[in-house]
């Protein structure tokens, strides 16, 4: 298991320009733009570049679908805006890597057992984001699961899982202590409603994240 100099940090849920700058501005690796019509924090393939077009340098774009149609994961990256996908939903690790891009699969945590067999079916992801299980929710319910579940995958090997699920700045430090994630995904805790960032959460989060 490699050490980590830091830990890598997800903001999710992104629907301004402002909120993709502000996390951009206090370290974010990477933000999330949600292309699931049934979520709250959806927005248009039209808003791609009105979003990104002032983030800097070394700030990855994913964009984050679930069980999407091969030609609207296509369109999006044609835009030549995003670097990375994500995937909720029931999608195959064949599906997955097709769009010669990296990619990120979501899990929905029950057990150990069980997500150990979702793991060895998506040997190959750039990263896992380990997320609560929610009956008929594919992920973004800001439920927290068992850290232990994610500490023990970690153990084994498992070094590239990015811990999800009810992060807060009041709870995120803990999780970090308790897992050793390679990295962080938040989207509701660092939220004043659906899809609209609140700027003392993001630094508090920010903050605790580094220690």
């Amino acid at each position: 298991m490699r050490t980590l100099t830091r830990r890598r940090v997800k903001i999710c849920g992104i629907t301004t320009a402002s909120d993709a700058r502000l996390a951009a501005s206090l370290g974010a690796d990477a933000i999330g733009l949600n292309f699931h019509p049934a979520s709250s924090r959806y927005i248009d393939p039209e808003r791609v570049a009105e979003i990104t077009e002032h983030l800097p340098a070394f700030v990855t774009v994913v964009a984050l679908f679930v069980n999407p149609a091969r030609n609207a994961v296509e369109k999006l990256l044609d835009s030549g805006r995003v670097q990375c996908l994500q995937f909720h939903g029931d999608e195959p690790l064949s599906f997955c890597r097709s769009f010669g891009v990296p990619f990120i699969k979501a899990l929905r945590v029950q057990d150990l057992e069980d997500t150990r067999r979702q793991l060895d079916s998506f040997d190959g992801a750039g990263g896992v984001i380990l997320d609560a299980y929610v009956k008929g929710e594919p992920g973004g319910t800001g439920q927290v699961f068992d850290w232990q579940i994610a500490r023990k995958l970690v153990e084994e090997g498992h070094d590239q899982l990015i811990l999800a699920g009810g992060l807060t700045p009041d709870n995120v430090a803990a999780a970090i202590e308790a897992v050793s994630p390679y990295g962080v995904d938040v989207s509701s805790g660092v939220e004043s409603r659906p899809g609209i960032k609140d700027p003392d959460r993001m630094r508090r989060f920010f903050a605790a994240v580094s220690g």
